[in-house]
C-alpha cells in the first residue's frame, strides 16, 4: 500500500528567522512519520531549507520550475538549479500560476515533463473555478487539465503526483466536502488508470483548504492520498496534526 503524502505549500511567505523557527518546530515534533512529508518553499529559501532539513524525514520541494533547460529566461529557475539544492518535488500548474501568470495546460505539461526528466517529482495541480463548478463543468475541466500532462508524459505518468485543488476552496476557508472531493478524485483515478497500468501508485492529493480540523475526514476517503497544504503548513502544530492524520 502506498504511503500518503502531505506537502506544505508556503506560497509567498517566509523569512530567514521564521523559516528556521518553523523547520525546527516541525522536526522537533516529528518522530518517524507514517506518511511522506515535504515542504515547498519560495526559491530564495531553498538553500536555507536544504541545510535545515538535511537527513530528516521532510523532503524539500519547489513551488514552480521552468519548462526551459537554461538560457535567456530572466527570473526563471531550471530543474538543474533545483537539483543542486536537493529538491525532490516541484509544484506545477498551481491555480495561482494559471490565474495570475496565464499558464496554459500545455505549459504545465511541459514543466511536468522537464521535472520528470531530471528526477524531480512534479505535483501537478488541477481544479475548477466556482463558475465552472456551478456550470457543471468540474469533471470536464479537471480531465482536460490532466489529459495535457498525460499526453506529454506518456509512460512516465506513473511518476507524477496529482493535486486536486478546487479554486473556489483555496485560501477562502471553504472546503469541498469529503464526498465532493472523493467524487473528483475518483474521476482523476479512473483517467489515470486508463493511461497507465501503474496508476494506483500515483498519489492524488487534496489541495483546497485542508486543515487540522478537517484533515482526518478528507484523508479517510478511498481516493484521497494526502494533501497539498497552504496556510496550515505555516503553523507547526497544525501541519503536524495533518501529518498525524495521514498516518
Amino acid at each position: 500500500m502506498k504511503k500518503k503524502l502531505i506537502a506544505g505549500n508556503w506560497k509567498m511567505n517566509g523569512g530567514l528567522a521564521a523559516n528556521e523557527a518553523l523547520a525546527k518546530a516541525l522536526l522537533g515534533g516529528l518522530s518517524v512519520p507514517a506518511c511522506n512529508v515535504a515542504v515547498c518553499a519560495p526559491a530564495p529559501y531553498l538553500a536555507q531549507l536544504q541545510v535545515l532539513l538535511a537527513n530528516s524525514a521532510i523532503a524539500l520541494g519547489a513551488q514552480d520550475v521552468s519548462a526551459h533547460e537554461s538560457g535567456a529566461y530572466t527570473g526563471e529557475v531550471s530543474v538543474a538549479m533545483l537539483k543542486e539544492f536537493g529538491v525532490r518535488y516541484a509544484i506545477v500548474g498551481h491555480s495561482e500560476r494559471r490565474q495570475y501568470h496565464g499558464e496554459t495546460d500545455a505549459a504545465v505539461a511541459a514543466k511536468a515533463q522537464r521535472a520528470l526528466a531530471a528526477g524531480i517529482t512534479p505535483i501537478v495541480c488541477v481544479g475548477e473555478t466556482l463558475a465552472e463548478r456551478e456550470a457543471g463543468k468540474t469533471e470536464e475541466v479537471v480531465k482536460r487539465q490532466l489529459a495535457a500532462v498525460i499526453h506529454a508524459n506518456g509512460h512516465c505518468i506513473s511518476e507524477i503526483v496529482v493535486a486536486y485543488e478546487p479554486v473556489w476552496a483555496i485560501g477562502t476557508g471553504k472546503t469541498a466536502s469529503p464526498e465532493q472531493a472523493q467524487q473528483v478524485h475518483a474521476v482523476l483515478r479512473a483517467q489515470l488508470r486508463a493511461a497507465s497500468d501503474h496508476a494506483d501508485r500515483i498519489a492524488i492529493l487534496y489541495g483546497g483548504s485542508m486543515n487540522a480540523a478537517n484533515a482526518a475526514q478528507l484523508l479517510a476517503q478511498p481516493d484521497i492520498d494526502g494533501g497539498l497544504i497552504g496556510g496550515a503548513s505555516l503553523k507547526a502544530p497544525d501541519f503536524l496534526t495533518i501529518i498525524a492524520a495521514a498516518g
